[in-house]
């Protein structure tokens, strides 16, 4: 439960660091021995300033009553945020539920079951019409229910040939997942979370505690790629990006029930509104101020700029981000900033480096809702109890796809410059695990929560925010790709809401059916050895080009074809300085090739992709060949 406490500024109040080594879980004691040679000193110091930069402007704040939740309530928020929150009426509209809940596995399904039975339980204490029971929707099984009670026909067994296939394929995944320290590992994202954890549970593998490292000697993974390629966030549409939220919440509660673990969720709490423009201004808001300047701002211009000036005068400076500037000018720079920032007269020349990084962990601070949002701030604490390290990261990539997506974007490019400073650490004295140390106060602790830190956990719980951080920084592009089974749970979204089924009890048979006869149809597919196709690509070109696709076509060759005989066989070009000359030679590196509808928004495809596997995965959507936004427009 959360309890009312005064002045949440001077909150987050992590009493100086103790001599003694505070008792720790364990599943993490090995990984905190390790870290017992890594100083924490950066740490504490950065929380000393933070308290007597609260504490210099005397700064008042209260935080509003968080009123501890009754049974039932979090379930039916956490139904609501996963978009089952249809299941909660007694008059339950289903048609949408049961598209969603059609694409979830095993685990995530018995995770949807858990929080309704919960909440359903908490109804009929209450004495209120009965809800809806997802089993009389989806025919989950729960766990009274015994194997005799099963009929064939039944939607419980329906659901159980449905998952067949997935399960049968798992052992061989994950035999590979016994360690083999100081090798490369991989990464496999085919398969949900949740569904890999389950079965090293059921075969008895046990998961070593990875001992932290100096940052060169963290574990290597490698995701691999498969034949569709690899989707990284910005590969998809708004439109697909905006279903992935809901599905890692769903994926990562299941992942933490079979791991044992609670989800811990915060209820946002309501802060004083601010006069100001800038520090203090809610992500979105400032995005739309922005956004009226520069079209498409996908990160705050003033962050923007703090990043930039550090990047131009600041790697190469030693101790930057740890060396404190002055209170004083920090503060009368913001005042500045805050007259004169939009109008375009701050002399950024005229500041000190360790001024700017002040003024950058001061923006992060002063945000109203923490950055990693204060309704998810507990999750990543809590990350650090995975004894596993694979099973963090999947914990983290999970949560950061949940992100709203300024959040997201901002935390990108926060991440993005931390490694560039490390990168110069051999300059600026600021390895990996400093940089960590640094800026774990500046994203965990914040005035807007209360933070009440049991007796004797203080050391434990810093380590384990610093060791959050530098596994954001460290596998920060890992983080931010859209798993495989996500992006396949996307796609029989797209493809039930494209058919308009019309749902209900009666027709689940009927729905399970189709289900099994698209899935026969692509498998038929899959047996053709060549298609012609043809591929757009109309800002360059009036006519569409043809290609001829074999097992071994890939993205990338369709790319070199496009580009070799672009002018030849009579095309008529559109538009020739949308291609990028480099060395006096045309290159496609500026090109990239979409696939563009069927049961995808739009994806930007991976140049290792397989185009045939992707044919008959996506028949239906059309190919477009783009210019990358990434190069500057020629035109």
């Amino acid at each position: 439960s959360l309890s009312t406490r005064n002045c949440p500024c001077k909150m987050s109040q992590l009493p100086p660091k103790s001599p003694l080594a505070s008792p720790v879980s364990e599943g993490t004691s090995s990984r905190v021995e390790s870290l017992d040679n890594l100083s924490m000193d950066s740490f504490w110091l950065e929380v000393e300033n933070i308290k007597q930069s609260v504490e210099a402007e005397q700064e008042e704040c209260s935080l509003a009553d968080v009123k501890t939740q009754e049974e039932g309530e979090a379930e039916a928020e956490w139904l609501q945020d996963a978009g089952l929150s249809d299941l909660l009426g007694d008059h339950a509209s289903e048609n949408d539920n049961i598209v969603l809940l059609s694409t979830l596995t095993k685990t995530q399904a018995a995770a949807v079951q858990r929080r309704l039975d919960t909440y359903s339980r908490s109804r009929r204490r209450k004495n209120r019409h009965p809800v809806r029971d997802v089993r009389d929707i989806f025919g989950v099984v729960s766990s009274e229910e015994t194997a005799a009670q099963k009929e064939e026909s039944s939607p419980d067994q329906l659901w159980h040939n449905l998952r067949t296939s997935s399960r049968q394929r798992k052992t061989q995944d994950y035999s590979c997942t016994v360690r083999n320290p100081g090798k490369e590992e991989l990464f496999n994202m085919d398969v949900a979370y949740s569904e890999q954890a389950a079965v090293l549970l059921k075969g008895s593998f046990l998961s070593e505690s990875r001992r932290l490292k100096d940052g060169n000697a963290l574990t290597k993974f490698k995701i691999p790629k498969g034949r569709l390629g690899v989707t990284r966030i910005g590969d998809l549409s708004a439109q697909d990006m905006k279903k992935i939220p809901t599905l890692a919440l769903i994926e990562l509660t299941a992942l933490c029930d079979v791991l044992g673990f609670e989800l811990k969720r915060n209820k946002a709490a309501k802060l004083k509104t601010t006069e100001k423009r800038l520090f203090g201004v809610p992500l979105n808001t400032l995005l739309e101020n922005d956004q009226k300047l520069l079209p498409n701002t996908k990160v705050p211009l003033l962050l923007q700029a703090l990043l930039s000036c550090l990047e131009k005068r600041g790697l190469e400076t030693e101790g930057i981000l740890r060396v404190s500037g002055s209170q004083t000018r920090i503060k009368s720079l913001e005042q500045k900033l805050e007259r004169d920032f939009y109008t375009g007269l701050f002399r950024w020349d005229e500041v000190h480096q360790n001024d700017v990084s002040g003024l950058l962990k001061r923006f992060i601070r002063e945000l109203p809702a923490p950055l990693l949002t204060a309704e998810y701030l507990p999750a990543f604490a809590a990350v650090q109890n995975i004894p596993d390290l694979k099973q963090r990261l999947q914990a983290l990539n999970l949560l950061i796809l949940i992100l709203p997506e300024p959040n997201r974007n901002t935390l990108k490019a926060l991440l993005e410059f931390l490694s560039k400073v490390v990168a110069r650490e051999n300059n600026n004295k600021m390895n990996l695990w400093n940089v960590s140390t640094v800026m774990a106060p500046n994203l965990f602790m914040h005035k807007g929560l209360p933070n009440k830190i049991p007796e004797g956990k203080e050391k434990q719980l810093a380590e384990g925010a610093a060791d959050v951080v530098r596994m954001m920084i460290h596998y920060q592009d890992l983080l931010w790709t859209v798993s495989s089974f996500l992006l396949a749970q996307v796609r029989k979204l797209n493809e039930s809401n494209n058919k308009r089924y019309q749902f209900c009890d009666k027709r689940i048979k009927n729905l399970l059916r189709k289900i099994h006869a698209d899935k026969d149809k692509v498998e038929k597919n899959q047996a053709e050895p060549s298609k012609i196709v043809k591929v757009h690509a109309s800002l360059l070109l009036k006519d569409s080009l043809e290609v001829h696709l074999n097992n071994a076509t890939r993205v990338a060759d369709v790319l070199r074809q496009f580009q070799k005989n672009l002018g030849q066989n009579g095309w008529n070009i559109v538009n020739t300085v949308n291609l990028l000359k480099c060395n006096n030679s045309m290159e496609c590196t500026n090109l990239l090739l979409y696939e563009v509808g069927g049961n995808i928004g739009e994806r930007c495809l991976d140049p290792d992709t397989y185009l045939l596997d992707l044919y008959h995965i996506n028949p239906h959507a059309e190919w477009v060949i783009k210019q990358n936004p990434s190069y500057p427009r020629m035109f």
